[in-house]
């Protein structure tokens, strides 16, 4: 069996501080912003998938949610559990698994937590995931990379030292899948520590657009950007998309 680099490497502390120290007020802001758009009843029931330590999800729980937050990674959920509340609920879980069938509102998945996964049965069947876990007429909102733009953007190495850990970061990418080698190392000497590679897959919007479509699941908006800009193809940073599950 291939090996899931996602589940090591999530669970390495290291993640929390490359990730989790940096765009606490953006995410905060973004969650914001979305919220105000989507406009949920009080006390929605919600599913944020791939939820890491639950920052996400505290926020959405903060505002008045019924949160849920599951994540592949044992070692988040055990953190994340440390803050559940009566609104605010972890489970350690497979998104490519069944979950709860049509039981919440709304679905998220934020900060490019999907496209990790070998095979496109394995990310088909998360989408298949999501949607079953909806409600007919529930909202799956994902926040993904925008394609074109990362290939423009590449940055190819990057050395930076967080918490005084450096990490000496490479990327690339091929037909198929963005690539990025963080190796940490020991005392500055290149006495190699770890090492770990992330693996995205390169989805367009027409991607998501087929994968949800499969699954009843119908596009009713696409952002930009965290400030709900318009989505422009070559020039957008990110892929924000809005689906709806279709009644039958």
């Amino acid at each position: 069996m291939m090996k899931e680099w996602y589940k090591e490497w999530f669970s390495s502390p290291y993640y929390d501080i490359l990730y989790y120290k940096r765009n606490e007020q953006e995410a905060a802001a973004f969650i914001q912003l979305l919220i105000n758009h989507l406009n949920p009843a009080p006390g929605s029931l919600m599913l944020d998938v791939a939820c890491g330590k639950g920052r996400h999800s505290r926020v959405l729980a903060d505002m008045g949610f019924d949160v849920t937050g599951i994540d592949i990674s044992e070692t988040a959920i055990t953190e994340a559990k440390k803050t559940e509340t009566e609104n605010l609920h972890f489970f350690s879980h497979d998104m490519r698994l069944p979950f709860f069938i049509n039981y919440f509102d709304y679905a998220f998945n934020f900060f490019t937590s999907f496209g990790y996964f070998h095979t496109n049965r394995e990310h088909n069947n998360s989408i298949r995931t999501i949607a079953q876990s909806l409600k007919p007429g529930g909202l799956f909102v994902i926040d993904y990379l925008n394609v074109h733009y990362a290939e423009d953007h590449l940055v190819k190495n990057e050395l930076m030292t967080l918490d005084s850990t450096p990490f000496n970061i490479s990327r690339w990418h091929n037909e198929t899948h963005f690539f990025k080698q963080i190796q940490i190392e020991k005392n500055g000497r290149h006495n190699l520590k770890h090492l770990y590679t992330e693996k995205v897959a390169k989805f367009s919007l027409g991607d998501f657009t087929d994968m949800l479509a499969y699954q009843n699941m119908q596009v009713q908006d696409v952002f930009g950007d965290y400030h709900l800009g318009h989505y422009n193809v070559r020039k957008s940073p990110r892929m924000i998309i809005i689906a709806k599950k279709i009644m039958h």
